[in-house]
């Protein structure tokens, strides 16, 4: 299987902080 680029931790921070109301632009920026 291949390996991802982010933990399924990271993921579901991004995740959350997307949904507390920042916008995605912004959480793709900070998370790269």
């Amino acid at each position: 299987m291949k390996r991802t680029r982010f933990s399924e931790e990271q993921i579901i921070g991004v995740l959350k902080e997307q949904e507390s109301g920042l916008a995605t632009a912004e959480v793709c920026r900070r998370h790269g």
